[in-house]
């Protein structure tokens, strides 16, 4: 059973590394629930608890990073608070307008939206939108990192 459990694990993990790139998918949650299934079916014997606290603490840090890292690439580029919501809603639209490549375009297009309605000229809103996207990206390269640590240190406790 601890194979298949194992490998159930592996699966698990995979569809939440795959998750990391789509919005609104809990993929850290995803990645958690397969180490708790894992442990309910070999009978919570293989990941010891400090890697659960461990797990727990990135799971914050991946909020934290999902969080900041969308404002710090808008602030850099000098993104208005329109730019950032014009992100997000563009972000939830492209889930629905041309999946899964809307997912990436849309958050673009929201921010440069939001820029010109909180008065930016073209090149300015321009400038704003593409920190936005750039936050998003780092922000979606940092969890991938974090769920690869996260796997990986579970596939280390329980192979």
């Amino acid at each position: 059973m601890n194979t298949v459990a194992d490998w159930i694990f592996v699966l698990i993990w995979l569809v939440g590394l795959v998750g990391t790139f789509v919005p609104f998918l809990p993929a850290t949650i995803i990645i958690l629930a397969g180490a708790l299934v894992h442990e309910l079916l070999v009978g919570f014997s293989q990941i010891p608890q400090w890697l659960w606290v461990v797990l727990v603490l990135l799971t914050a840090l991946v909020w934290v990073v999902d969080n900041t890292a969308g404002l710090i690439g808008a602030k850099r580029y000098g993104a208005s608070r329109e730019g950032v919501w014009g992100s997000f809603i563009g972000g939830m639209a492209g889930i629905f307008i041309l999946p899964p490549l809307g997912v990436f375009i849309m958050p673009f297009v929201g921010a440069f939206a939001g820029e010109l309605v909180a008065g930016k000229t073209a090149d300015a809103a321009l400038r704003g939108a593409w920190g936005t996207v750039v936050g998003m990206l780092g922000g979606m390269a940092g969890k991938f990192l974090i769920h690869l640590v996260m796997g990986i240190l579970v596939i280390q406790a329980v192979f």
